[in-house]
């Protein structure tokens, strides 16, 4: 390119100077300071003026701007720093002295900012006012259902104890870390022991909120039947909700026509040998993201897939016997899922249809899993159905 602009200099022609139509320059030394020189000069006009108060505004702008760039950068590579929503920029900028009384705004809104508010999460706002001593109980017990573990629940956790609850989670026997082979189990008691065990140990006159996922359901039922005067209340997340006489199997399996991608995902596990019943199911793990995972993060996804365990198959045969005396007598809530491939929307209206609970809440956008693709949602469910007062005898 330089050796290109060469060449086009040598070939410019010459031009000759026409003479000067401006005023000859008055006799004297030249100004040679700044100041000699601006007064040398002839006064702006108003117009020139005008457009020099108009580039001060726009740099004026154009300051405040970088200003808040900076300050929204900072916040997003620091997540400590909380944004004063009340100004339009934090970052001090000095009047500037041209125009002391500038109508440009310093601030979006006129509200007086609350200081207690503008550091409030949203899931901090929904129990800013909550009064945990005025609830039936704050104690919530989550029960993961087949092939999870209490790991699953690690949001749903942190929430709940951020808001001032009191959170068990619960291993069921061979899931999660807990060390009995999946293939070994053989009743639903023995499945359900670490919950049940946690129930008779504790004190008379306390109270829980049992919160079943998926089978998880059938093990907080069975609990329920055993320890009513404990069970506050029941809720079932996308979960098997029995009635007297079913099996978790039975309710699975009300759907005309079985779910293709479930079948296609299950791996039947023969630990008493081919000629013998399935012990345990096994999911393929690559079907894992479209069948429990499918709004869920790729972080959440990896959690799971090597996490997860085999379903032992004895508990989900075995038909529950269920009391209106013991199990009717606790408050059940069901939260459907709606966008869950595991245990479809119509799936799910069948189970409530067939044993109606106190209320339904909807998780809109909610895949199979929603401990994991919708906490803040599934958080705010939990809290508002622990304020929902009990029910007068």
């Amino acid at each position: 390119m330089g050796n290109a602009f060469a060449c086009l200099s040598s070939h410019k022609k010459a031009v000759s100077k026409k003479p000067s139509k401006r005023a000859p320059r008055p006799a004297g030394p030249l100004p040679t300071s700044l100041s000699q020189r601006r007064n040398a000069t002839v006064s702006p006009s108003p117009s020139r003026r005008k457009n020099d108060n108009r580039l001060d505004d726009d740099a004026l702008i154009r300051q405040q701007a970088v200003a808040a760039a900076i300050l929204f950068r900072q916040h997003q590579r620091s997540n400590s720093m909380t944004l004063d929503r009340s100004n339009s920029v934090v970052y001090p900028i000095p009047a500037p002295s041209w125009n002391k009384h500038s109508n440009l705004p310093r601030s979006a809104s006129t509200r007086t900012g609350s200081l207690s508010d503008s550091h409030l999460k949203p899931h901090q706002l929904l129990t800013k006012d909550l009064k945990l001593d005025e609830l039936e109980t704050k104690h919530f017990v989550l029960v993961h259902g087949g092939g999870f573990g209490a790991w699953c629940w690690y949001k749903t956790i942190a929430l709940l104890e951020e808001a001032g609850f009191e959170v068990d989670t619960i291993d069921l026997m061979g899931s999660g870390i807990h060390s009995s082979d999946t293939n070994s189990i053989t009743s639903l008691a023995l499945y359900v022991k670490p919950l049940t065990d946690f129930l008779e140990k504790l004190e008379d006159g306390r109270k829980v909120i049992l919160v079943g996922h998926d089978f998880g359901g059938a093990c907080i039922s069975y609990a329920m039947e055993l320890f009513p005067s404990k069970v506050a209340k029941a809720i079932f997340i996308a979960a098997a909700m029995l009635t007297n006489g079913q099996s978790t199997l039975d309710v699975f399996t009300q759907q005309t026509g079985m779910n293709d991608l479930m079948r296609k995902a299950q791996i039947f596990l023969y630990a008493n040998g081919k000629d013998q019943p399935p012990t345990a199911i096994d999911l393929d793990k690559t079907l894992l993201k479209d069948l429990l995972f499918n709004q869920c993060t790729a972080k959440d996804i990896a959690l799971a897939s090597v996490s997860m365990r085999p379903i032992p198959i004895a508990p989900v045969w075995e038909k529950l016997s269920l009391s209106d005396a013991k199990y009717g007598s606790v408050q059940r809530f069901y939260i459907k899922t709606q966008e869950d491939c595991a245990l479809p929307s119509l799936l799910q209206e069948i189970i409530i249809s067939s044993n109606p609970p106190e209320q339904v809440f909807q998780l809109k956008g909610s895949d199979h899993s929603p401990f994991f693709s919708k906490p803040q949602s599934l958080h705010r469910l939990l809290v508002e159905i622990s304020k929902i007062p009990p029910k007068r005898v």
